[in-house]
């Protein structure tokens, strides 16, 4: 997904707004996850997003989304975000993310997604990480709630 940070997309001194980057990291994760799932998707949940270099206005935002892990009914898939120098061409890495979405059929009830295959080396790490981070998100914590309420 490429999207050019406009004035309106800025805050009062010209970098872009977090909020409009969580738009947009949530659009090209939902989209990335409703391809692969052939049905609805609908966020559950975006992990920690850091906001360590500002996007100017002018320069272009490249968003990557891949699937990383699939469970039951759910799809996680990591966002990385570029801004590229539209001048020079020039492409900086900003950050990843990773976010899970909840497959759903037409009815908004929850529906088995199709099962990720990963294939390279790669691949198979970043699965086996989504394994360790959808335990860590579902995990009872020990605040005595049923889980951390950053994982709800």
């Amino acid at each position: 997904m490429t999207e050019m940070v406009l004035p309106n997309d800025a805050n009062i001194i010209g970098n872009l707004l977090g909020g409009r980057l969580l738009h947009w990291i949530d659009l090209a994760g939902v989209t990335c996850a409703t391809r692969h799932a052939e049905s609805l998707a609908a966020t559950v949940m975006i992990d920690a997003v850091s906001f360590k270099r500002p996007i100017r206005v002018g320069s272009i935002v490249v968003l990557k989304s891949y699937v990383t892990w699939t469970g039951k009914t759910s799809i996680e898939t990591a966002i990385e975000v570029y801004a590229e120098n539209p001048y020079k061409g020039e492409r900086s890495f900003i950050q990843k993310t990773y976010a899970v979405f909840v497959t759903l059929n037409e009815q908004g009830q929850k529906i088995p997604v199709v099962s990720y295959v990963p294939v390279t080396a790669e691949e198979q790490a970043e699965f086996d990480a989504g394994i360790a981070r959808q335990t860590r998100r579902t995990a009872p914590c020990h605040c005595g709630l049923d889980r951390h309420p950053a994982n709800l």
